[in-house]
């Protein structure tokens, strides 16, 4: 039995179907029932539990080849990091009373970063979940394609990308969440010892400069890069209903300087921005 967490996401779906389609069985961790029909209708086992509960997600563990867990996102956290630390303690004691033969886990780029950023909170998930007596592995991905569905109005009604990446030539690794799922599930059949870091980007490194032409060309028009300055980032996330933006900025800065990258060697995904693109158009049509 294959758990997977976070199945209604673009990930665990991925890995989900992934699964289901290699024959495997697949039990679908959900908060209620109302989420769960689509996968019992593919065939899952279904599930109910909150990540905050560590009864409920150690009853869904139990019995399991192998467990799939990822965080919920939390981009607006405390500024300790509250919420992630109490989920990643949640996990890990679930884990540990379930025993699964072994573990998967998404994590990110620049985990190994000492500076703290947003993506702190993945790099605590992994010095917790790393000291499981089983097997775990560790999917750090890069930024993922998708997040430019929030590039998609500005650039098709202003002929713009709002870019906080930043050189706008610099290109970042990034990767399709289609990819994440595959490798996550292939890693899920695989088998190993202790702990396993597997680093994961696109084909092609993209830079904003390249994401603007890319949406240009989907689009029809000209599409430009445009640099938001650094010295509006705290006002203009604060306007958006931020609380804390600074964990945010931080991890823009580690991007931007380059200490948000890769420990080693990424493997490479198969699917092209133009492909991650036309979709995400194609859904806001």
């Amino acid at each position: 039995m294959y758990v997977i967490t976070g199945i209604t996401g673009q990930v665990g779906g991925t890995v989900a179907r992934t699964l289901l389609a290699a024959g495997k069985n697949v039990r679908a961790v959900v908060r209620d029932t109302s989420k769960g029909g689509e996968w019992l209708r593919q065939g899952c086992e279904l599930a109910l539990a909150d990540m905050r509960d560590a009864a409920a997600l150690t009853r869904a563990f139990k019995g399991a080849e192998a467990v799939f867990v990822l965080l919920p996102p939390n981009f607006d956290p405390s500024p300790d990091f509250l919420e992630s630390r109490y989920i990643v303690s949640t996990l890990r004691s679930a884990l540990e009373t379930a025993q699964p033969d072994k573990v998967v886990c998404l994590s990110t780029i620049g985990a190994q970063a000492s500076q703290s950023n947003l993506l702190s909170q993945l790099s605590g998930m992994e010095q917790q979940l790393g000291q499981l007596p089983m097997p775990v592995a560790f999917l750090r991905a890069a930024w993922f394609m998708e997040n430019a569905l929030w590039d998609i109005a500005p650039a098709r009604d202003e002929g713009v990308l709002h870019s906080f990446l930043q050189p706008l030539d610099k290109a970042v690794p990034m990767v399709a969440t289609a990819d994440v799922g595959r490798t996550a599930a292939m890693l899920l059949q695989e088998s190993w010892q202790g702990v396993r870091i597997v680093e994961l980007e696109g084909p092609r490194r993209i830079s904003p400069q390249r994401l603007a032409a890319t949406l240009g060309r989907l689009l029809g028009r000209d599409v430009h890069a445009r640099s938001v300055p650094r010295d509006t980032w705290e006002q203009l996330f604060r306007s958006q209903g931020m609380h804390n933006p600074l964990p945010r900025m931080q991890m823009l800065d580690g991007f931007n300087q380059g200490w948000i990258d890769f420990a080693g060697t990424a493997i490479h995904g198969t699917t092209e921005l133009e492909t991650v693109l036309a979709d995400l158009i194609q859904r806001q049509a």
